[in-house]
């Protein structure tokens, strides 16, 4: 313990290799000493497990990608940490009794998973329980239904590398970057209709379809992952469980260290990512086609990657993103992989080749029509004004473009880190010194 006179108070921090270190110390205690009894709620070793199979490939990839050194520790190098992830992601896989949710077919166990009111505890390791009855509530549906929490879509280029429904890419097909919405959601990865409104959407607990709402989502890709029936629409009316840890990460983070280490094989693939394939009726990756073709979409997408895995690399970066998406692990992949610039790319939704009226879902219903001048006589639910209600790339077609106005920047030599808080640097007395690129004005 720490008295408020100890000097301690006033170090400097401590060496990143230090930290890493007691962080496997303190893992390693928890997996040989918590209960192995599956708990929904309690924290086990399983979820401990599934912790440092996390926690280690940030680390791995971190080092590789940022060509970090620890010249203190040089024995504890990337290779080391992205070993230390495969083997508690092998321990997990082969010991825990876990697996993916498939019970309710290839169209909806997806969805489902994620609108459970109880956590499925098959695939979920660890999740936050709420309950209704005891108003322990939280918003997803109002977050994704409502005009006044942001309005959240997903972007066209995640959306874009979602696989067809036989494992070849969309961005090889004729015209892809330039289909109506309804061409280019038929036909592709049956969670990409599980993750946003796609023809022939229906709520859970519903009949009615439903088309993507402008209402509601900025980009018009139309989120209903953890979207649940109507009776939990409103503020603070959700009580769908929310996944903490949960098996599929586990799979995903074993097959991208493996791939970054150089020892993925075949096997692998059929023993992780084949898993969240087949509850999808999807083709697993196939490793030698992917190497030897690798995708010139993804490729663009995360420049940094190279050598004899570069195709599965990439392979298992989508699938990342298509199997997580929306699960909070976007941003730190980003940071780990050292793709930045990322951030800088404009964020468009959906395309749109004319002025007009459109049905989005093609069923026999105007959803939009877009406009400039004179208001038109319409049927449409949604009239946006262009350059007023809506911005499209091009001025009166292309993508929607809900930033239109705003400016991005990211400093490599800077934005992979958050500053430390000037409050903590004053406190210290200067023994804590700023992070590189930041500059809070404290002479201390």
């Amino acid at each position: 313990q720490l008295g408020s006179a100890d000097p301690d108070l006033y170090k400097p921090r401590d060496s990143r290799e230090l930290v890493m270190q007691k962080m496997i110390e303190d893992i390693d205690f928890a997996i040989a000493n918590l209960p192995s009894v599956k708990s929904l709620y309690r924290v086990t070793k399983w979820t401990a497990l599934a912790l440092k199979s996390r926690f280690c490939l940030f680390e791995g990839t971190f080092r590789k990608y940022h060509e970090y050194q620890e010249t203190m520790y040089p024995e504890y190098d990337w290779k080391w940490y992205l070993g230390q992830c495969v083997s508690a992601s092998e321990e997990f896989m082969n010991t825990s009794g876990y697996g993916i949710y498939t019970a309710d077919g290839p169209a909806e166990s997806y969805m489902n998973l994620f609108a459970a009111d109880n956590a499925v505890s098959q695939e979920i390791i660890l999740a936050r329980d709420y309950n209704e009855a005891l108003n322990i509530v939280h918003d997803s549906n109002y977050y994704t239904l409502t005009q006044s929490y942001g309005r959240p879509g997903l972007s066209k280029k995640i959306v874009d590398s979602y696989l067809m429904a036989d494992g070849t890419r969309f961005t090889d097909r004729e015209g892809w970057n330039t289909m109506e919405f309804a061409d280019e959601c038929a036909g592709r990865d049956p969670r990409l209709a599980q993750s946003i409104r796609t023809p022939g959407y229906t709520r859970i607990g519903s009949t009615e379809t439903v088309a993507p709402d402008f209402s509601y989502t900025v980009t018009g890709y139309h989120p209903v992952k953890f979207v649940t029936g109507i009776e939990s629409d409103g503020y603070n009316k959700s009580h769908n469980d929310l996944p903490i840890f949960r098996s599929a990460e586990i799979y995903l983070n074993f097959a991208e260290a493996k791939a970054e280490l150089g020892t993925l094989s075949q096997s692998d693939l059929d023993n992780s990512i084949k898993r969240l394939r087949d509850r999808v009726d999807m083709p697993n990756i196939d490793m030698a086609k992917a190497n030897a073709d690798p995708d010139e979409y993804m490729a663009e997408m995360y420049p940094r990657v190279s050598g004899p895995d570069k195709g599965v690399i990439l392979e298992i970066r989508r699938e990342r993103a298509v199997e997580l998406s929306r699960e909070g692990f976007r941003y730190y992949d980003i940071i780990r992989w050292k793709e930045g610039q990322t951030f800088t790319q404009k964020c468009y939704g959906m395309y749109f080749p004319r002025l007009g009226d459109y049905d989005l879902d093609r069923n026999g219903t105007v959803d939009i029509c877009l406009y400039q001048g004179q208001v038109p006589d319409t049927d449409a639910t949604l009239i946006y004004e262009v350059g007023q209600d809506l911005f499209l790339s091009e001025g009166d077609h292309g993508y929607v473009d809900p930033y239109y106005n705003i400016t991005l920047s990211w400093n490599e030599d800077r934005d992979y880190f958050y500053p430390i808080p000037t409050d903590d640097r004053s406190l210290s007395r200067g023994a804590l010194t700023q992070n590189p690129g930041w500059n809070d004005g404290l002479d201390l």
